[in-house]
């Protein structure tokens, strides 16, 4: 099989893979900082991050339909200038007020990079190969989630602010994608009405709306007990700096890359049910110890649960649902993926916060449970495997 992550078109969803996550992973190490120095109190911090998603809620669905009817590339450059703009602006805010309206901004250019990534990987590639370059693509993500904390940690040793000078990445490659990439465009057939009616009844199926339930699951688990609480766990329980949080989550990034680079030998051998399946007993695993851990590095093997639950899972999802999706409506098909994903990303902090400030923070994690939990009993009861 040819060397697929050498194609120039895959290097530049690269990109964009690194910039749809970018704009959480590396203020992670600094969302304790953010809480001092805009006097910010623990149970209303999510909020930094739900201001950023929830764009993806409102545009999403529109997102994913101008893919289909008017192409990828006029969807995804202006939208990574918007992400680049607002994101750094956010350097210079000077409260909180400020700094979330900035964020809502930075969100509207952030909010069709998680929809496009997955769509033109999709357009680009069949068979094994889509699987393939879905495990590279989550590789990938996985080194930036794990990478932009680390460094993001790093950057907030001078400041809170510092962190959001990263987004400025996202315009030199946005000019590089539109004067080199080169991807297949769909084209657009029929008139809207019908368009919409085909997307629809593609997806009212057991098997897309249990992939679609996984998606909401796994975000909830990943934007609640992870990317909001488990930095405020560290930071309060065992006084670990930025630099510490995020080394932790370089480690939970690492082995989620190990698990993602082998996904197509994976589904190949034991099938994608399987693997969702074994995901759900990895993310079980993982929030049942961490509130747990007696010391700072004894989170380490729970954190390496949750990464190998993150590599299996989310790739597989993907790779499922451009199968299924013809390239005429797999733009919608990821915009409604997406839109459960930001959804989860938005409500999840909001709803731990509260979760936190009446219980505390193991029901933080033990609600993580019970997402996990779900998770087993879709895969189980609602996904078969198919061809990839």
């Amino acid at each position: 099989m040819r060397k697929i992550y050498l194609d120039k078109n895959l290097q530049f969803v690269f990109g964009v893979t690194l910039m749809a996550i970018l704009g959480v992973s590396s203020i992670i190490p600094a969302l304790p900082d953010i809480i001092t120095g805009l006097q910010f109190t623990p149970a209303k911090i999510g909020l930094v991050i739900s201001v950023f998603t929830l764009p993806g809620v409102l545009f999403a669905p529109l997102v994913g339909i101008m893919a289909d009817r008017v192409g990828r590339k006029v969807i995804l450059i202006p939208s990574l200038f918007v992400f680049g703009g607002f994101g750094c602006a956010c350097f210079f805010a000077q409260n909180i007020e400020q700094l979330l309206t900035l964020r809502f901004l930075q969100g509207m250019g952030a909010a069709p990079l998680g929809v496009i990534y997955g769509t033109i990987i999709g357009d680009l590639y069949q068979g094994k190969e889509r699987a393939q370059a879905m495990g590279y693509n989550a590789s990938v993500l996985a080194m930036g989630t794990a990478g932009f904390p680390a460094l993001g940690g790093v950057l907030a040793l001078l400041g809170w602010n510092y962190p959001f000078l990263l987004p400025l990445l996202a315009i030199p490659l946005g000019i590089a994608i539109a004067l080199s990439m080169d991807a297949p465009e769909p084209k657009s057939r029929g008139s809207l009405k019908d368009y919409m009616a085909d997307a629809l009844r593609q997806m009212k199926t057991r098997q897309v709306l249990s992939l679609f339930a996984t998606t909401l699951l796994t975000f909830t688990i990943l934007y609640g007990p992870i990317v909001t609480y488990l930095p405020l766990l560290l930071d309060t329980r065992y006084g670990a700096s930025p630099a510490s949080i995020g080394m932790v989550f370089l480690i939970a990034s690492g082995f989620s890359g190990i698990a993602s680079f082998q996904l197509g030998k994976l589904a190949e051998r034991f099938g994608q049910r399987a693997l969702l399946g074994a995901a759900s007993v990895f993310y079980g695993l993982s929030m049942v110890l961490m509130p747990h851990a007696p010391g700072m590095w004894h989170v380490i093997p729970p954190v390496i649960c949750f990464g190998l639950a993150q590599g299996l899972n989310i790739p597989t999802i993907m790779t499922m649902l451009t199968t299924i999706a013809p390239m005429e409506q797999r733009g919608a098909f990821m915009a409604a993926n997406g839109l459960l994903l930001r959804l989860a990303q938005t409500i999840a902090p909001i709803f731990m916060g509260l979760i936190y400030a009446v219980f505390g923070m193991d029901a933080v994690f033990y609600g993580g449970l019970v997402c996990a939990g779900a998770i087993l009993m879709l895969a189980i009861f609602g996904v078969r495997n198919i061809k990839a």
